[in-house]
């Protein structure tokens, strides 16, 4: 009877061992479950540049700032359109290229629209003393004179020169405020608070669309050389669908991806976008040049 006993009390103690190691393992395998990120395009590493970037030469040198930012060297003219180089509010992916406090002199600082990843006001103030003038909107030169920031503010096509460098502002639909009544701050956000810039240079033309809805005046523009291109699969920037329209209209220029592998935002569809299927839908894949933070691009002129 007692042998009898030890053999069922043996049986129970089995069998709840069994039941508590199965239950965690699937408490295990739910919480992988629940903490497992989704894939997301990651830029390459990081290229840090220096004094040397500003220095003149014969050439236009593009360079991607990681985000939605890049900097020109136009025969030793220097500007930047949207940079972001330090305090964003979100993890990145991604090191900046170079601080502010290594900047030496930039002749402007291009801003399309007031959203932090492209008028990052630490950045603009910890350039103040070392850049000639700001360029936007007329909204957001409002802005920026709130900062004492030297401005200057645009209609859209307008045009103004930095040195021998012309540019103009394009259109944008980027008033995705009113949608969302909690981002208003009180007011109607209109499509000419947002712009582009078209840049003509010695060494071609250069198309910073700036974040938009894709517009039929995009498709009916002259064809650049190369484009400052966001191909963000949101319905507040071009889309996927919309993005490989805009490329295929141009299909000779030359690509320039940003908006994609820097913020670490795999649920994000503006900071999420993959190069990979970019290439798979559009004409003449091989034109796409998909720079690392802070790596160089020689602008040349296209068969056009």
């Amino acid at each position: 009877m007692i042998c009898m006993m030890r053999k069922i009390l043996l049986f129970i103690v089995v069998m709840i061992a069994t039941f508590s190691c199965k239950s965690v393992r699937n408490e295990n395998v739910s919480n992988n479950q629940i903490t497992e990120k989704k894939y997301q395009a990651k830029a390459p590493p990081t290229q840090s540049f220096g004094q040397e970037a500003f220095e003149g030469s014969n050439e236009t040198i593009i360079r991607w700032l990681g985000m939605a930012g890049f900097m020109i060297n136009s025969h030793g003219t220097t500007l930047m359109i949207d940079p972001v180089l330090k305090d964003f509010d979100m993890p990145l992916l991604i090191e900046f290229p170079i601080e502010t406090k290594a900047v030496p002199h930039l002749d402007a600082i291009l801003i399309t629209h007031s959203d932090n990843d492209h008028y990052s006001i630490p950045t603009c103030i910890d350039l103040k003393s070392v850049t000639q003038e700001y360029h936007s909107t007329k909204y957001v030169d409002s802005l920026m004179k709130n900062q004492n920031l030297s401005s200057f503010g645009h209609n859209i096509g307008d045009t103004f020169f930095i040195k021998k460098i012309k540019v103009t502002l394009t259109p944008a639909d980027h008033t995705w405020q009113n949608d969302y009544p909690e981002s208003k701050n009180g007011r109607q956000w209109k499509k000419e608070d947002c712009a582009g810039f078209w840049i003509e240079t010695p060494n071609g033309t250069i198309w910073a669309t700036g974040d938009s809805r894709l517009m039929p005046e995009h498709l009916q523009m002259p064809t650049p050389d190369a484009i400052l291109f966001d191909f963000s699969d949101s319905e507040w920037h071009f889309t996927l669908e919309g993005a490989v329209k805009l490329a295929n209209a141009h299909p000779n220029s030359k690509l320039l991806l940003h908006h994609w592998g820097s913020v670490d935002a795999p649920d994000f569809p503006p900071f999420n976008a993959d190069p990979e299927e970019l290439k798979k839908l559009i004409d003449n894949p091989e034109r796409i040049v998909l720079l690392a933070p802070g790596e160089s691009f020689t602008l040349t002129k296209i068969n056009k």
